[in-house]
C-alpha cells in the first residue's frame, strides 16, 4: 500500500498552545453584593468557574451590581466599560504560564507592549 494511504488523516488544525479561558458574563455577578471584591476564589465558591487555577475571562452580558471590583485574567472592553459605568473596577491579573500579559487600556482595546 502506498505511504499516503497508510498514514492516518488529520482532521483540521489543532493549536497545542491555545489557552482555554473560563468565561464569566457580567450578568452573573449579580450574585455578589454591591461593593463586593470578586476574585478567582469567590467566583469558584459561587459556582461560576470550575477551577481557580485556570484563567478567567470576563465578558459583557446582563447587568452589573454597583461598585463591584473584579480581578480576572482577561476582560472584554464592553465588560470593563459596563463595570466602570456602574462604579466598579476591573483588575487584570498576571498572565498564566505560556501567555504574554496584555496591556489593557481603559478604552477596552488590547495594545501591543
Amino acid at each position: 500500500m502506498p505511504l499516503t494511504q497508510r498514514v492516518p488523516k488529520l482532521r483540521g488544525f489543532y493549536n497545542r498552545f491555545r489557552i482555554e479561558y473560563q468565561v464569566v458574563n457580567c450578568g452573573k455577578l449579580k450574585r455578589f453584593e454591591d461593593g463586593a471584591k470578586v476574585d478567582l476564589e469567590s467566583l469558584r465558591e459561587a459556582g461560576l468557574i470550575r477551577s481557580a487555577s485556570k484563567p478567567v475571562k470576563l465578558l459583557a452580558g446582563g447587568g452589573v451590581p454597583s461598585g463591584v471590583s473584579v480581578s480576572v485574567h482577561r476582560a472584554s472592553g464592553a465588560a470593563v466599560a459596563a463595570i466602570e459605568k456602574a462604579g466598579g473596577s476591573v483588575t487584570i491579573l498576571a498572565a498564566t504560564v505560556g501567555e504574554d500579559a496584555p496591556e489593557f487600556s481603559a478604552g477596552g482595546q488590547d495594545q501591543a507592549p
